[in-house]
């Protein structure tokens, strides 16, 4: 169990347009339970958190109306990426926490236990940042979804993470990388709350990434390492087919 100074963000505010829904993707509901539930109660479960911040959009009155009082909320006016839904959970986030860590509503799978060991390697090597990544045999059937991830960059004399290239800007060689980015990661509170400001917009979707804070880290000489877990714990849901996946991964689990 780890005290009050670590902070919970769930980025709660995407639409998800490939849902073809009017319901907002995190409200999809997995085994009888919303997305954003299972992400919630894991975080809980995991004793890092009691009360997380959940990061809504504007139109965020379903996720309200389902957790009530159990969460904290931050509102992200309008889409423009995850380090710009991070950061809208500035104000709201507890003052006594030293570090943050970020999970996302519509990524259901990661366990509580998965959540502690991110936070615990985290404290223990008194990262900056710390990131979950997830290795995999191949990117055939059943890893296919995981082509799109972005790769993580080592340098091959240390082993020391050089960057995180996303998938639509790597070489050939980059994307034959097996080691990929999660996005789970878990900061040092000051260090994010001072360097978010800093992310820029200067991408195709002209969105603020929460992903370009390892390289302000890695440039600044700030500690920064990984943790790994099993790939079906960072399992996005963006497709009724992914919910279907999903659906069978987590009655196995539970079986």
């Amino acid at each position: 169990m780890i005290d009050n100074t670590v902070g919970v963000v769930i980025l709660a505010a995407g639409h998800g347009t490939r849902m073809k829904s009017e319901i907002p993707k995190v409200m999809h509901e997995l085994n009888g339970k919303p997305l954003v539930g299972h992400v919630v109660d894991n975080a809980i479960a995991s004793g890092i958190t009691q009360k997380p911040v959940v990061v809504v959009s504007s139109a965020g009155t379903l996720v309200r109306a389902y957790f009530g009082d159990r969460v904290e909320y931050a509102v992200q006016e309008k889409q423009l990426g995850t380090g710009h839904a991070t950061a809208a959970a500035t104000k709201v986030v507890s003052k006594d926490a030293e570090h943050i860590v970020v999970l996302y509503g519509d990524m259901p799978m990661l366990r509580p236990e998965s959540i502690q060991r991110l936070v615990h390697r985290h404290i223990e090597r008194d990262n900056t940042v710390t990131v979950m990544t997830v290795t995999v045999p191949s990117f055939e059937a059943p890893y296919t979804p995981f082509f799109g991830f972005g790769r993580i960059v080592r340098n091959q004399r240390t082993g020391h993470i050089e960057q995180i290239v996303e998938k639509k800007d790597c070489t050939d060689v980059q994307l034959e990388i097996k080691e990929l980015n999660t996005s789970f990661f878990s900061f040092k509170a000051d260090w994010l709350w001072s360097h978010i400001t800093k992310l820029q917009n200067t991408n195709a979707q002209q969105e603020y990434y929460l992903v370009d804070l390892l390289k302000l880290a890695i440039d600044e000489g700030q500690r920064v390492s990984a943790v790994a877990t099993d790939p079906h714990e960072a399992m996005g849901i963006n497709s009724p087919e992914d919910f279907q996946v999903a659906e069978q991964a987590m009655s196995l689990r539970n079986d």
